[in-house]
């Protein structure tokens, strides 16, 4: 991995780590130590794999904000980081500091489950789709993706993010983060929407594709 995605992931972790461990008031939490480490190996393998087989897509990856970027997505990025904050604090303070919600070993389990299948699913986007920037924006020479999880649902890594949006408060023992999911759930379908009203304006093709692969982020449901 690059030295500058090194560093971005080691600061992340740190950060993550701050957040959960303050807000739980300890660091005898041993779900958090998994989410962390699970976190921790996604992105070093991804990461890997993306120095290695598509450098400029890990470059396009660790810029949140581009200067060609829908000025909407802006304000969506901006405002995504303090409200994951607030999600993974409330996680905190129900599954450490108050002791809220009770839930059972074989449902964290499924939720380190949902985050592994959910890097799984983002390393196939990245393995399918070299456009795939974070940013909402045309890129030069973009072309439509129609290989791989991309003949499933129009937005594969939207669909990968609910895994993750569900998975982080089982692992981490939380009903009332679950709570939340719906929230982010909207939102990502508000994003995707307003990705797509820009790419069946200047994207060619993907008018047919969009007519062809119906399911924008839920097989079969939406």
């Amino acid at each position: 991995m690059a030295a500058r995605g090194l560093l971005q992931t080691v600061v992340w972790l740190v950060v993550l780590a701050a957040i959960l461990f303050g807000a739980g008031g300890g660091w005898d939490w041993p779900e958090a130590w998994a989410y962390l480490a699970l976190s921790a190996v996604s992105a070093l393998l991804i990461g890997v794999w993306l120095q290695r087989h598509d450098p400029a897509l890990l470059e396009a990856r660790l810029s949140r904000f581009h200067r060609d970027q829908e000025p909407w997505d802006r304000l969506f990025l901006a405002l995504g980081v303090p409200a994951f904050v607030l999600w993974l604090v409330l996680i905190a303070l129900d599954a450490r500091r108050f002791g809220w919600s009770r839930v059972p070993l074989w449902t964290q389990i499924s939720g380190a489950i949902l985050i592994a299948l959910c890097m799984v699913l983002v390393w196939r986007v990245f393995r399918a789709n070299r456009f795939a920037a974070p940013q909402v924006r045309l890129q030069a020479e973009q072309r439509v993706v129609t290989e791989g999880p991309y003949r499933v649902v129009r937005h594969p890594m939207y669909a990968a993010a609910l895994l993750y949006f569900l998975g982080v408060p089982l692992l981490l023992g939380s009903w009332w983060g679950l709570l939340v999911v719906p929230l982010f759930t909207t939102a990502l379908g508000l994003r995707a929407m307003g990705e797509e009203r820009m790419l069946r304006q200047a994207l060619p093709g993907y008018n047919d594709y969009a007519s062809h692969t119906r399911s924008r982020l839920i097989p079969y449901i939406w």
